[in-house]
């Protein structure tokens, strides 16, 4: 009898440790445990090591303290202009309160998703299709605050939002690319046009400055020839005035200076003239030249 005993108080014990290591809890970093007790709210678990009276006390939620990251499927949205797209958007938050999460709301992500869809139609209802397209940062900005401010009672916290895709309507599309395609031909024609126009340009301007270099070359070339002849002339001058002042120092008699005369003469005509008159001083110089001439010769 005492046998049993025993045993049955080893099997009490065993259960009783059994069931006390059970209710020693150990909370992970970036968790929270949210405990019940008696069906109420008692307290919220951090990191740690905790222990939870038995059949008294209760996790009634393990909350994940991380950002969180939820991508809604598209939703049908029609812009102020009646044109009716699907976006979809991406949603990242994080849990600030557990008790609030747990008890504010029931499905908190499904809550925040009809809450999104509905904001993002609010939204856009009020955009342009135009607007709509260009104004990704204003609309995620409306978002944001308008779903942290809904979602504050619900111990949620809403970092971001971002639209992910909007898509038109095929036809609307169609007629945005040929928009496109049609603003990216006018863009390279006024492109070229201005090549051309500078090309032009250019060409004209390289065609003055090069009529500018060949008139200032010719006016050079014809100062350097004024040059050149009035030098020659000078220098004709200047021999001349030296051959007669060689002359004036020699003392050179009259006849001298006759035959320097007829000398010159016969240089004038050099061949070409067909008729010179020479003085009659001249010609009688001339026959006693050319009898002088004739003796010499004989000789």
């Amino acid at each position: 009898m005492e046998f049993f005993q025993i045993i049955i108080l080893a099997v009490v014990i065993i259960l009783i440790a059994l069931v006390l290591i059970k209710n020693i809890k150990v909370v992970q970093q970036a968790k929270a445990f949210v405990i019940e007790r008696l069906g109420a709210y008692q307290t919220t678990w951090t990191v740690g090591l905790h222990f939870k009276i038995p059949f008294i006390e209760r996790i009634a939620k393990v909350v994940s303290l991380k950002e969180q990251v939820v991508d809604f499927p598209p939703q049908p949205v029609i812009t102020k202009d009646n044109v009716t797209m699907q976006i979809d958007t991406v949603l990242y938050f994080e849990i600030t309160d557990p008790k609030l999460y747990t008890y504010g709301v029931e499905h908190p992500l499904t809550a925040i998703e009809n809450l999104s869809a509905t904001t993002l139609r609010n939204i856009i209802g009020e955009l342009e299709l135009d607007q709509t397209l260009t104004s990704r940062d204003i609309i995620n900005s409306k978002m944001r605050s308008i779903l942290d401010e809904a979602t504050d009672p619900w111990g949620i916290k809403v970092n971001r939002v971002e639209l992910k895709n909007i898509l038109p309507p095929r036809e609307i599309q169609d007629a945005m690319e040929k928009q496109m395609k049609a603003e990216r031909e006018r863009r390279e024609s006024i492109l070229k046009a201005e090549g051309e126009k500078k090309s032009a340009i250019l060409l004209a301007e390289g065609e003055k400055e090069s009529a500018v270099l060949r008139a200032d070359a010719k006016k050079q070339a014809q100062i350097l020839e004024a040059e050149g002849q009035a030098e020659a002339i000078i220098k004709v001058q200047q021999a001349t005035a030296e051959g007669i002042r060689l002359l004036n120092d020699a003392g050179a008699s009259e006849e001298v200076i006759k035959l320097r005369a007829l000398e010159a003469f016969t240089a004038a005509a050099d061949g070409k003239a067909t008729k010179i008159i020479i003085p009659s001083e001249i010609q009688s110089l001339a026959g006693l030249a050319t009898s002088v001439k004739e003796v010499l010769s004989e000789k």
